[in-house]
């Protein structure tokens, strides 16, 4: 995956849509402390290499102006389709990055053969909440999530 695209007149140059690297990994996780709302127990080194030495596509990365602007994790596991860590740097959102992340990772889902996707999404982002509606997500209010820690 390499998508490059403008945003038209009066934009700050061509967005980059890419698959990450284990080089952009600590600009990752420097970008989600500064743009990215909570925080998990894998938000780690480790944790993200894990995941990209497992699965290289899942973690997307916007770039414009080769500045890291935007991410998100579309992981998929054969069965199901979830997305993670939807994050835009605070003073680029609401140009489209956001909009055209999860369009990249819902392409990746279908070449992959994924029937729907689930977003992980705070209940107090408010702001989230408008982002993922505005794309066709709703919450399904039947489900909770349960969760166990498995390491301190």
């Amino acid at each position: 995956m390499n998508v490059a695209m403008t945003n038209g007149p009066g934009t700050d140059g061509e967005l980059r849509i890419r698959a990450a690297t284990r080089a952009d990994l600590d600009d990752v996780l420097a970008f989600w402390k500064m743009a990215a709302e909570g925080t998990s127990i894998s938000d780690d080194r480790e944790g993200v290499e894990r995941l990209v030495a497992r699965d290289p596509d899942a973690l997307i990365v916007a770039e414009r102006g080769g500045e890291l602007v935007g991410t998100v994790i579309a992981g998929f596991d054969g069965w199901r389709c979830h997305l993670y860590r939807l994050a835009v740097h605070p003073d680029r959102r609401r140009r489209g990055i956001g909009a055209a992340l999860l369009t990249a990772a819902e392409e990746r889902f279908v070449r992959l053969g994924g029937r729907r996707a689930d977003a992980m999404v705070l209940d107090r982002n408010t702001l989230a909440h408008r982002a993922w509606e505005a794309s066709g997500y709703g919450p399904q209010q039947q489900w909770r999530r349960w969760v166990k820690p498995l390491a301190d």
